[in-house]
């Protein structure tokens, strides 16, 4: 059964710091691009981040440049996000996907959202002032 598990999700206060887990069975990471989103209440899924299967060319939203990392380590068949200096506008539900080889573009846009499958179930984070 091809999963993707979200893990690392939880309550932190402004200006602390969450990495994120995602955790692949059923198929290898390996020729697959990773990305993160998230999906805040009454708002449309974001992009956050990207990295594609065969080069360590990280793509990031203008909204977490400097302040998130991706990362993945084929060898466990999980990857993560590291969020450092949360704010409370990064409160949201976060979700891993994933798409064979390449990510879909650089921008992240809302047009990339459909392009990836399988995706997480989320993890929620909340980020209190």
């Amino acid at each position: 059964q091809v999963q993707l598990v979200e893990s690392g999700g939880g309550l932190v206060q402004a200006g602390g710091s969450l990495r994120l887990s995602c955790a692949a069975s059923g198929f290898s990471l390996e020729h697959y691009a990773i990305a993160w989103f998230r999906q805040a209440p009454g708002k449309a899924r974001e992009g956050l981040s990207c990295i594609g299967s065969t080069d360590n060319s990280a793509y990031y939203a203008d909204s977490v440049k400097g302040r998130f990392t991706i990362s993945r380590d084929n060898s466990k068949n999980t990857f993560y996000l590291q969020i450092n200096s949360l704010n409370p506008e990064d409160t949201a539900v976060y979700y891993c996907a994933v798409r064979p080889w390449y990510c879909y573009s650089s921008k992240l846009d809302s047009g990339s959202v459909d392009k990836y499958d399988p995706w997480g179930q989320g993890t929620q984070v909340t980020v209190s002032s």
